[in-house]
């Protein structure tokens, strides 16, 4: 299983749960699994069929460059980071 770490913004999708356990092999797998089990955080996380741009994902100890494709070996923790902007 996966660790997902939720960001404040997603956890009431989950009831609060700052993290979460989902099967996954691929990213894109993981926010579909996501999805099936908290209705409503996919479009907090994909648009056009792509990560939302100014989100990052951490898995284990490095960001993907590989997007929704990233292969997952199951025992991973996943965070997604929102990029913060301002002045």
């Amino acid at each position: 299983m996966t660790t997902v770490f939720l960001p404040y913004a997603l956890r009431k999708y989950a009831d609060g749960a700052e993290q979460v356990e989902i099967t996954a092999r691929t990213l894109g797998e993981l926010i579909e699994n996501l999805e099936t089990t908290y209705p409503g955080v996919k479009r907090h996380l994909v648009v056009d069929g792509a990560l939302k741009p100014g989100l990052s994902v951490i898995i284990g100890h490095t960001a993907t460059r590989r997007g929704l494709l990233h292969k997952l070996e199951g025992d991973e923790e996943v965070h997604f980071i929102a990029a913060i902007s301002g002045g």
